[in-house]
């Protein structure tokens, strides 16, 4: 056979295949146009948690988009904030408001055992050091070292000592669910980009998964003393901003953020900061529902510590019947009502509020909705 015959030949069977994968994917385009969200419904009277994204990409490294093309993607998405963290960008930036969107900066650092997100520095780090050194450089100038994306299988976290320095842990991440994606492109990939095209919202809520594997790691460092749990953006822009910050959010309810934000951009940053690393912020997957109402309640301390023996009650905001699954992982047992959860062990639990929610294949899916920061459970005999 000719060479130009089988050329020919290839292309054909290279055409034959975009075809269908692009029929595929129309499959699940003309799928999302028929979803509707959020799956619990707004409440009426309720007042809105301040909200905003956490680890956001600009032009100043491998993002796509400007500071102010960002804080006009927030303001659309309706975020009061944007903490960005772009790549080994030691430039000192002062926070502002940026078309009503308070810029909080920070940066993501390269280090040798993965990647570290700090923030909060009361001095100007060191570059070089913080490449080396990582969290010890950042604990040098005064700020918070946040593990990003720890258990991801191409970048994850790899010292355990630095770890357990570490005062924060990036629980879900965006960009951990759009690299678990591409490594099952005809059950998560495709099916999510197809959705994307006819219903944006729904391609990127898609994406979100269960992550076993971050959770446990972050309750084994959470049973030698407390740590924040934090839900990163990871935004570059693809998917676009307005659509990943219209998936999930950071909220700052009364217990975290006390007072209103500051007008004052430097009064400001210091609050979001503090509200954020202090324990009581939620993460919420905002495309499923609004969070405001949700509480941890029970005998837990400050700092997120409570005692064998404890029973720990969850209220949520109102949901149609059914739709809404309390899950534990740890050191925690669900009662059967539900909502209770009885502390049976030393160590520390994860307790998240999951929703049933539209699915690849007209079917549903039950995904992750309010994330809470993880209790440190000491036996019962402890004083606070």
């Amino acid at each position: 056979m000719k060479p130009a015959m089988v050329v020919m030949k290839l292309l054909r069977a290279l055409l034959g295949l975009v075809l269908l994968l692009l029929g595929f994917a129309g499959f699940f385009t003309c799928a999302a146009v028929a979803v509707d969200y959020p799956v619990v419904p707004a409440q009426q009277g309720v007042q809105e948690w301040p909200r905003g994204a956490f680890h956001v990409h600009t032009t100043r490294s491998d993002g796509h988009g400007t500071v102010e093309e960002i804080a006009a993607a927030a303001k659309a998405a309706g975020l009061q904030f944007v903490v960005l963290a772009d790549h080994n960008d030691f430039t000192p930036r002062e926070p502002a408001f940026v078309d009503g969107v308070l810029i909080v900066q920070a940066v993501e650092i390269s280090t040798p055992h993965g990647h570290l997100v700090a923030l909060g520095m009361q001095t100007p780090l060191d570059g070089s050091r913080a490449r080396q050194e990582g969290v010890r450089a950042v604990e040098a100038a005064g700020g918070i070292s946040v593990l990003a994306h720890p258990v991801q299988e191409k970048n994850p976290w790899r010292d355990p000592e630095s770890a357990r320095r570490a005062r924060a842990f990036e629980l879900y991440s965006a960009d951990t669910f759009f690299r678990e994606a591409v490594r099952s492109p005809f059950s998560r990939l495709i099916p999510a980009v197809g959705a994307y095209l006819g219903n944006p919202l729904h391609g990127v809520m898609l994406l979100v998964t269960p992550q076993p594997a971050s959770t446990v790691e972050l309750l084994d460092l959470v049973s030698e003393r407390p740590r924040v749990a934090l839900c990163s953006h990871d935004a570059h822009g693809w998917p676009r901003y307005k659509d990943v910050f219209e998936g999930l959010a950071m909220y700052l309810p009364p217990q975290a953020l006390p007072e209103p934000l500051s007008t004052d951009p430097r009064t400001a940053a210091t609050q979001v900061v503090r509200a954020l690393t202090g324990g009581q912020a939620i993460c919420a997957f905002r495309g499923l529902g609004e969070p405001a109402g949700f509480a941890l309640e029970g005998p837990i301390t400050s700092q997120r510590v409570a005692r064998v023996g404890d029973v720990l009650t969850l209220r949520l905001p109102p949901h149609p019947p059914g739709s809404v699954k309390v899950e534990v992982l740890g050191a925690g047992r669900l009662r059967p009502d539900g909502v209770s959860v009885e502390l049976v062990k030393e160590g520390s639990v994860q307790i998240e509020a999951w929703v049933v929610a539209p699915g690849r294949f007209f079917g549903t899916e039950l995904k992750p909705w309010i994330v809470p920061s993880p209790v440190r459970v000491v036996p019962r005999d402890v004083g606070f």
